[in-house]
């Protein structure tokens, strides 16, 4: 159990787990709307976590057992030094072996059925794959 929980935060430490806690509350209106297609196994019958602390990042939501992370971006991600701080974040992921799909919030909220979609189709194909 413990490589399973070590595997699930990689070793997040305390005070990403309070950010999170944090971030769970102070949820944008893209978080929700996505995080209703996906919780209590909607999407394909995966688990979700929403807020997930793993290792020095909060992972807006993530899946575990097929290793995806999905973000829901706002318009500052589009600065420079943020661009560069999400490169080096999903580089950091994917070498945890974890997937990073991201949307925009405007996507999201107006788009959501083809963001759904996009996803189920993510997934469909990772597990052929596997």
């Amino acid at each position: 159990m413990a490589d399973y929980n070590e595997n699930l935060h990689n070793n997040a430490n305390p005070s990403t787990y309070e950010n999170a806690h944090y971030l769970r509350h102070a949820k944008t209106e893209a978080e929700e709307k996505l995080w209703q297609s996906h919780r209590n196994r909607k999407l394909l019958n995966l688990k979700f976590r929403r807020q997930h602390p793993f290792g020095n990042y909060v992972l807006d939501f993530y899946c575990h057992e097929i290793k995806l992370c999905i973000e829901a971006d706002g318009g500052i991600h589009n600065e420079k030094d943020i661009k560069e701080y999400d490169i080096e974040r999903t580089k950091v992921l994917n070498e945890n072996g974890i997937t990073v799909l991201r949307f925009t919030n405007q996507e999201i909220i107006e788009t959501i059925a083809t963001v759904v979609n996009t996803i189920e189709a993510f997934v469909k194909n990772k597990k052929n794959e596997i």
